[in-house]
Formats: C-alpha cells, sequence, structure tokens
C-alpha cells in the first residue's frame, strides 16, 4: 500500500513537473503574439535560453542554494551539483511525496519561470547579450537565495514562531514577484520603446502582430498552472490537489472577467488583450493561498487581481514605462497582491498572518530590486542593455539573429 502510495504521488509530481515545463511554450505564444513580427525570432531565442540555463543552473547550485539544509536563514549553500542521497528513491523522502530527482526537476522548473517574466517586458529593445548575462546571474543566485528564505526553510517561515510564518503556497511572491521587481527595473533602466510615447508623453498603442497566438498562450499557461499549483500540494493528496485546482481555476476565470468588466467601464471596448491579462492576474493573486481560500474567496481574489490589472497596466503607462505584455500588472502587481490576500482571506487570515506576508513582500521587494538594479546597471554600464536605433526600427530578428520568423516577411515590407 504504502509502495502503490509512493508511486502514485510521484506520478502526479512528474505529470505537474511537465505542465509547468508546458507553461514555457504558453510565455512564449503570449511574449510573440504582443509583440511585433520583426522581433519574434529574438522573443523565442530568449525563451529557449532560459528553459536550458535555467535547468543547468539549477543543477549546478541553485537547487542546493535554495535547499541548502541547516543554515542561518539567510544565505547557505550545500554544495555544487546534485548527488542522490540515500533515501532518495524511497518513501523516506519528502514523506513520501516523491523522490530526489522529481523534486529536483520540479522546482527547476520553477526557477526558469523568473526569467521568463522579465523577457516579456523588456521585448524588442534589449540586447541579447545583455539579456542573457542578467538571466545567468539572477537565475542562478538571486532567485534560489530569495526562495530559501521560504521553501528552504529560512528566516520566513519561522516568523512569529515555528507554526506560524510568511505563506506562500506556489510562489506569487517567491516566483512572480521575484520576476516581476526585475522587469520593473529592467524596463525603467531600458526605457521605452521608440513610438510608444508621443512628444506630449500620451501612451500610444504598438499592436502586437498575433492576438490569436497569444489567446493561445494564455490558455496554456492556464493549463500550465494546474501543474505549478496543483504540484505545489507536493504530493497527490486528494483533498489537498482537488481544492487547489478548484481555487486556481475559479480565480482565473474571475480575473478575466473583472478585468474585461472594469476596461469596458473605463474604456469603452472589449478589450481581449485586458481580458487575457486578467486571467493571468487571478492565476498569480490566486498562488500565494490556493491551498488555504474557499471557492467564495477565490472568486472575490480573482475579481480584485483582475481590476488591478487595469489600474496597474494605465499605471504604469502614466509614469512613462513601457511595459509590452503587461508583466509588471500581472506578475508584480497581482504578485503582491496575492501574497498579502493569504492575511486577508482564508484559513489563516488576521494581522499577524498580514504583517508576516507584508514582511516577506518587503524583503523580497528590497533584495530582488537592489540586485536586479546591481547586475543590470553594470551591464549597462560596460556591455550595453540597449540595441541602436537602427536596430530597433529594422527588427531584432535581422541584427541579431540574422533570420526572419516568417519566410515571406522581409518581401511583403517592400
Amino acid at each position: 500500500m504504502e509502495t502503490a502510495l509512493f508511486t502514485a504521488n510521484n506520478v502526479w509530481m512528474m505529470v505537474c513537473t511537465a505542465l509547468v515545463f508546458f507553461m514555457h511554450l504558453g510565455f512564449s505564444f503570449l511574449e510573440i503574439g504582443l509583440t511585433r513580427q520583426k522581433n519574434t525570432i529574438n522573443i523565442l531565442f530568449k525563451n529557449v535560453f532560459i528553459i536550458c540555463t535555467g535547468l543547468l543552473l539549477y543543477y549546478l547550485g541553485g537547487f542546493n542554494l535554495m535547499y541548502p539544509g541547516d543554515f542561518n536563514g539567510y544565505l547557505g549553500f550545500s554544495g555544487f551539483g546534485i548527488q542522490l542521497p540515500e533515501n532518495g528513491l524511497t518513501p523516506d523522502y519528502a514523506s513520501g511525496g516523491y523522490t530526489y530527482w522529481t523534486d529536483f526537476l520540479f522546482q527547476g522548473m520553477f526557477a526558469a519561470t523568473a526569467a521568463t517574466i522579465v523577457s516579456g517586458a523588456v521585448a524588442e529593445r534589449i540586447k541579447l547579450g545583455g539579456f542573457m548575462i542578467f538571466t545567468i546571474i539572477y537565475v542562478g543566485l538571486v532567485y534560489p537565495i530569495v526562495g530559501s528564505w521560504q521553501w528552504g526553510g529560512g528566516f520566513l517561515s519561522t516568523l512569529g514562531g515555528e507554526n506560524a510564518g510568511f505563506h506562500d503556497f506556489a510562489g506569487s511572491t517567491l516566483v512572480h514577484s521575484v520576476g516581476g521587481w526585475a522587469a520593473l527595473i529592467a524596463i525603467y533602466l531600458l526605457g521605452p520603446r521608440i513610438g510608444k510615447f508621443s512628444e506630449t508623453g500620451k501612451a500610444q498603442a504598438i499592436p502586437g502582430h498575433n492576438i490569436p497566438l497569444a489567446a493561445a498562450g494564455v490558455l496554456i499557461l492556464w493549463l500550465g498552472w494546474f501543474g505549478f499549483n496543483g504540484g505545489s500540494v507536493l504530493s497527490a493528496d486528494p483533498a489537498g490537489t482537488s481544492l487547489v485546482l478548484v481555487t486556481t481555476s475559479l480565480a482565473a476565470a474571475a480575473g478575466g472577467i473583472g478585468a474585461f468588466v472594469l476596461s469596458a467601464i473605463f474604456y469603452k471596448n472589449y478589450d481581449l488583450t485586458m481580458f487575457l491579462n486578467g486571467i493571468l492576474g487571478g492565476l498569480v493573486g490566486i498562488t500565494a493561498g490556493a491551498d488555504l481560500m474557499s471557492p467564495n474567496e477565490s472568486v472575490i481574489i480573482g475579481l480584485l487581481a483582475g481590476a488591478l490589472i487595469v489600474l496597474a497596466v494605465a499605471f504604469v503607462d502614466k509614469i512613462k514605462l513601457d511595459d509590452p505584455v503587461g508583466a509588471v500588472a500581472v506578475h508584480l502587481i497581482c504578485g503582491i497582491f496575492g501574497t498579502l490576500a493569504v492575511g486577508i482571506f482564508g484559513a489563516k487570515a488576521g494581522i499577524d498572518q498580514f504583517l508576516f506576508q507584508l514582511a516577506g513582500a518587503g524583503a523580497t521587494a528590497v533584495f530582488c530590486s537592489v540586485t536586479a538594479f546591481s547586475i543590470l546597471y553594470i551591464i549597462k554600464k560596460t556591455f550595453g542593455i540597449r540595441v541602436s536605433k537602427e536596430e530597433e526600427l529594422e527588427g531584432l530578428d535581422l541584427h541579431e539573429h540574422g533570420m526572419d520568423a516568417y519566410a515571406d516577411f522581409r518581401l511583403n515590407q517592400h
């Protein structure tokens, strides 16, 4: 019986690993759909690079930086590479939820996601070399250090005592805000795309070249979130997984409705891209507390997250920052909201828990902002992070890669 349960748990975790991997296709589709045709190869290249380097970096040191064992609660490291412990393939490991190998691979998929968030925000004007350097440092060091503070048994997990602490079920802060803070710093240092703001400072839409592809990307991400949140139960526990999948789906649906309704009120049209980002906002918003919320609370969180998307997108434009895919609104703003929502709704709601959530979000904000700014500023002053005006106008596919995503693209330009 124990062996059968162990096998079932491990199979579920491997399925969830595959679903989180599949999210990278969703991110890719969303990013290329919301940007221009001339930069498609560049965005796809960045996303493939993130997956490959993310896994290798997590193998080389990230896993043991994030799960160092006994450490001071702030920074620990248990060595390079991964090595199977004696109980790594038995039910004695991780309470029988999965094997050591599955543990590594599932967590490795999360690591790559943080850099993918940045990719969309900096699209169409960042130097590929500069982005790759940033990704290696940020995914290799910053993400696992922040993760260790909570999931590795660090100081956030013990705030207020052993049975209290910061709660981030699947990463509203530890994944999404980590990527969101880096995205915010990056677009500030990069500056807006040519033509994004008029001479008077008014934001102007730069339409994406394939909205159907963007819609497909969001639906793939929604599917992948079943693994992202469902796998964070860390077993195939029937009660835990079924609740999490229900709360995740309801928040996503409510997020889409919240964003589409508020944007329709504000702008007098039915904006599909706002609808799509509202779904993602709902997903990010529920991620911190998907295991604690009732269906009713999930719907409320989703509706509020969807409304936040509309307000945040407008605010980002107002302060003259250029975010082609809405990454800051989705991952940073809704990530913070979802984290704080754990102290407002659900099984742990209360002033103490709210303060724990605020402390976790704040510590992550300071560390990620400082490290992202430091890394990007050094790259900016040495290698440079922005392409030339000519390269931006003609497209990064031509200048960075020497190829087009669509064979007849240049022919149709003349």
